[in-house]
């Protein structure tokens, strides 16, 4: 029988006999690629291989394998090695970390654990273990480097605020890449402004825009007095001499070892409070920089038992710091851009609380991505005031301009005493035409095809009726509480947008309000999400509260993304005119009645105080307008002083003929009635309603209004 039929035969003899099992030995722990480490059932070491640096020799041999080796997690491994000596199987491709005794810095292994075991097979007791070791520190700091420029490219580059896209990319690189990252940014970037071309000028302070960490040195950087003096939000100048200083003059990373005496810590004292609390040992720094200029630095540590930074990292922290650079820089011009956006806004805002006759008023505004939201109280005429709400969508300097577009057409419409739908038809007419202008634009230009959409909300409180007649446009219903708490109903119909193609007319509705409501004219940020009407009402019928506080309680219950978009609140409390300020005469229509006008309007001023130059005014103001009203108006014809900050003078009559100024010849007998009145008021005017028109002037008083019951 031939040897390979025969087990028992002469080839097996010579491959398990005469040194073959020690050539075999020999030939795995002197020629393997692999490192090698036996051990006995104790898990004392018995043999390894010189792959296994500083393992195998002879000084270890007979040691637990605890004092050979010191791991991360020692017990946990110590019980793989036992689950393996009990027969469990052999356990493959672990991988560990841990240091060598003879080697510095942090390993990580890859090992495969076998279980010897004698002629008696599986079941038969342990002879040990051989434990199969790569080293793949290497690999897996490769791994680390990739898996760190991969959340940077995830992660930075989403947002549009500067300070959010420096956390992002704090948070991409610790505690993955390194125990502690720290992103400073120079101060005027964090505003919009542009950053001052490299090589930075000294004295530029650099606001620290974000932080990074592991656990190990988390403690230690918020405990530290030297944390403390650089916490997020503070600034500091780069003191001169130092790594960070020169990065940012020459824009170049460096890699600089850390330790008690480094020479240059002594011109960073809190630098060195740092390094010494954090026990940081290895430094790279890296300038944020794009096209020349300096947007910041990054300065990236590795801390306690950490392998430091080699040169592979270094390249690794430029490139991230590219891709930072780049989004930095896109969010400071979204940041410029905004800041302008926000000025041009607010300058286009009322710039103060405007008083009114019968009407208590307070808004809040506030800042967000949204500049195109606005508000307004406008006095009209017969202590009549009318409160405007309105945003056009979108954000940045074109919302903001187009906002103040809208506002300056509604002020003026507002003046010519029309009703609130027809406020807003003619204000749609102006949306359009701006619309129109917007298409027409060359289709080169970045706002050619751009939609534009607004709406607007406007309200005429009448203190003498009581009555409030809103209309909107594509925007929510002001919301109404009475004095008793309890929310007054006012549907109003739902207009089309201003820049709606809708061409549907718009629909007002009207409600007497007692004395002492509350008017809530929001923009739709404010009423959007779960029951935020019925929050917002709620929050109004809060007793003993002040305007100003009660926008304040409404702005504490918003949800923080509509604080983040921005929004506006007016509110409005109603009032009346006090009886002992207005004065009202039903007058004859008869030929006579300008003379009785004018014995009335006499006793009652000087009743009020007012000095003899504004009587002698008035009295010629009432008989003008008292006259034009006997001669082509029809009756019933009233007469009616209104005393506040202004004196104004009102003639009522039924006809809904319109006075038109005259400019009469030298030849011409009349036609200068208006005229006059022109010249003695300040402003003149004539509004109309269902019942006829009304003929008004306004008179500025030279010493202020005087005190009536005085």
């Amino acid at each position: 029988m031939a040897d390979s039929e025969n087990p028992a035969g002469p080839g097996r003899a010579a491959r398990t006999g005469g040194g073959f099992d020690e050539a075999l030995l020999a030939a795995l722990f002197t020629q393997s690629a692999v490192g090698l480490v036996v051990l006995d059932p104790q898990l004392r070491l018995v043999r390894a291989n010189s792959l296994v640096e500083g393992v195998g020799t002879g000084e270890y041999v007979g040691r637990p394998i605890a004092e050979v080796v010191r791991l991360d997690d020692p017990d946990g491994y110590e019980q793989l090695m036992k689950r393996v000596l009990a027969g469990e199987g052999p356990a493959r491709d672990h991988l560990v970390r841990g240091r060598l005794r003879r080697i510095p810095g942090d390993r990580q292994f890859l090992t495969s654990l076998y279980r010897l075991h004698g002629s008696g097979g599986p079941d038969a007791p342990a002879l040990g273990l051989v434990v199969a070791v790569v080293d793949v520190t290497e690999r897996e700091r490769g791994r680390a480097r990739e898996a760190a420029l991969t959340a940077v490219r995830d992660a930075v580059g989403g947002s549009l605020d500067v300070a959010t896209t420096c956390r992002a990319f704090a948070d991409a690189l610790a505690p993955g890449f390194a125990d502690l990252a720290v992103v400073e940014v120079v101060d005027d970037v964090l505003r919009g402004a542009e950053p001052p071309v490299g090589p930075m000028p000294p004295g530029t302070p650099l606001r620290r825009a974000a932080s990074g960490r592991c656990d190990s040195v988390r403690d230690a950087v918020e405990s530290g007095n030297g944390a403390r003096g650089r916490a997020p939000g503070t600034t500091r100048h780069l003191p001169a001499r130092t790594p960070y200083a020169l990065a940012a003059a020459d824009l170049r990373a460096r890699l600089v070892p850390l330790g008690p005496d480094t020479p240059w810590l002594g011109t960073d004292q809190d630098g060195a409070r740092a390094v010494a609390e954090t026990g940081a040992h290895s430094l790279v720094v890296a300038p944020l920089s794009l096209r020349g200029a300096v947007l910041g630095l990054v300065s990236l540590y590795r801390c306690g038992a950490s392998e430091p930074f080699d040169e592979d990292d270094v390249s690794l922290a430029v490139t991230a710091a590219t891709r930072a650079s780049l989004a930095v820089d896109n969010a400071r011009r979204y940041e410029r851009e905004h800041v302008i956006a926000s000025t041009v806004q607010r300058r286009l805002l009322p710039q103060a609380e405007r008083q009114q006759a019968a009407v208590d008023t307070a808004h809040v505004l506030l800042p967000g991505r949204d500049s195109g939201c606005w508000f307004d109280t406008i006095a009209l005429s017969g202590a009549r005031t009318a409160l405007v709400v309105g945003g056009v969508a979108g954000e940045g300097l074109q919302s903001a301009i187009a906002m103040g577009q809208l506002r300056t057409v509604i002020q003026a419409l507002a003046g010519l005493d029309l009703e609130p739908e027809e406020v807003l038809a003619r204000l749609k007419d102006t949306a359009d035409r701006l619309a129109h202008e917007r298409a027409s634009l060359p289709p080169a230009d970045g706002l050619h095809g751009e939609p534009l959409s607004a709406g607007c909300v406007y309200g005429v409180y009448d203190p003498f009726t009581r009555a409030c007649t809103v209309a909107r446009a594509g925007h929510p219903a002001p919301l109404i509480v009475g004095p008793d708490g309890r929310a007054v109903p006012l549907d109003v119909p739902e207009g089309p947008g201003l820049f709606a193609t809708d061409s549907a007319l718009f629909a007002p509705a009207t409600v007497t309000l007692e004395e002492g409501s509350l008017l809530a004219f929001c923009t739709a940020e404010l009423l959007s999400g779960d029951r935020a009407a019925e929050r917002i009402t709620r929050a109004l019928a809060r007793p003993g509260r002040s305007l100003q506080q009660l926008g304040d309680d409404i702005v504490y219950a918003l949800a923080d993304d509509t604080r983040a978009a921005g929004a506006a609140l007016l509110l409005a409390r109603t009032g009346t005119v006090s009886d002992h300020l207005v004065a009202t005469w039903d007058l004859a229509d008869e030929a006579t009645t300008p003379a009785t006008a004018r014995v009335l309007v006499r006793d009652r001023l000087q009743g009020w105080g007012l000095d003899e130059d504004t009587v002698d005014a008035t009295e010629l103001i009432v008989s003008e307008l008292v006259t034009n009203a006997v001669r082509y108006g029809t009756p019933p014809l009233r007469l009616r002083l209104l005393l506040d900050s202004t004196l104004t003078c009102e003639v009522h009559d039924g006809s809904t003929a319109a006075p038109h100024l005259r400019h009469a010849r030298t030849v011409d007998e009349g036609g200068r009635g208006l005229f006059i009145v022109s010249r003695l008021a300040s402003h003149w005017g004539a509004r109309h309603g269902p019942d006829g028109k009304v003929l008004w002037t306004e008179q500025e008083l030279p010493d202020g209004p005087p005190d009536p019951a005085g």
